[in-house]
């Protein structure tokens, strides 16, 4: 199902109250972006209409589910690389930012392992179920702003580091992806940090990962701008939704990781 034109906006409580379990088909824009930390107030929802660029979405993976967890720290204590995470939500026509809208982010932490599911970990013999860790919602603000407080994802086999995310605008318009770090930071941080030193080799690049290469024909998968805060490395990216529906001719299959 896809939305038929652009829906009005819901209120910060309708979301949370509406939308948690609610599917859809409805693709989203991931243009990288100078660090918005970094930049004025305002400064990419007043960007000239039509610099949007439309990628196609990512899968959502088998390791999704919502915990109902409204929260800005993620980490659960897990051990890591410190990250911020800073995402803008904006209509992909009009650069406009998305007041509302709810944001879910997930990931798996330095050792490769997701919260919340059985068979994982290099030998597929590593339980969490029960357990939410690096999963959380924000709501996004006035600007369209979202912010996380995470740990630098560590890899598993067959896929190179990344996080995923869900973009609900209302109960027609949702938006599902993975975005994606420079290989170089990657290498970096898992040849000298503990505990991603235990595992300091990736098996997989963004070059050689089928669904980071799944975009590209709009230039690859969705590179998030990296920043060196003085507590945490600050993740950035503007995530352009389309409200009217119309990128949802756009299929793509692809295995679920």
């Amino acid at each position: 199902m896809t939305s038929s034109g652009p829906p009005s906006r819901p209120a910060r409580r309708s979301v949370l109250g509406a939308l948690f379990g609610v599917p859809g088909t409805v693709l989203a824009a991931f243009v990288p972006s100078k660090p918005l930390l970094a930049q004025t107030p305002g400064a990419a929802a007043e960007q000239q209409r039509g610099t949007c660029r439309l990628l196609p979405q990512a899968v959502e993976g088998p390791y999704y589910f919502d915990p109902k967890l409204v929260r800005r720290d993620m980490s659960e204590g897990r051990p890591g690389q410190p990250l911020a995470l800073v995402l803008r939500i904006i209509d992909s026509v009009s650069c406009r930012p998305i007041t509302g809208a709810r944001v879910d982010v997930w990931h798996a932490d330095a050792g490769g392992v997701y919260s919340g599911y059985p068979g994982q970990g290099d030998r597929r013999d590593v339980s969490t179920q029960g357990q939410t860790y690096l999963r959380a919602t924000q709501i996004a603000d006035d600007r369209g702003d979202v912010r996380f407080q995470t740990i630098y994802p560590g890899w598993y086999p067959g896929r190179t580091p990344h996080i995923h995310l869900k973009v609900f605008v209302d109960q027609r318009t949702m938006a599902t992806a993975q975005v994606y770090f420079p290989d170089d930071l990657s290498q970096r941080i898992y040849a000298s940090s503990a505990p991603y030193n235990l595992r300091p080799t990736p098996d997989t690049s963004n070059a050689r990962d089928g669904i980071f290469r799944s975009g590209e024909r709009d230039g690859g998968g969705t590179v998030l701008a990296i920043e060196h805060g003085p507590d945490a490395l600050v993740a950035s990216l503007l995530v352009a939704v389309d409200q009217t529906g119309k990128a949802a001719g756009w299929r793509h299959w692809l295995p679920w990781r």
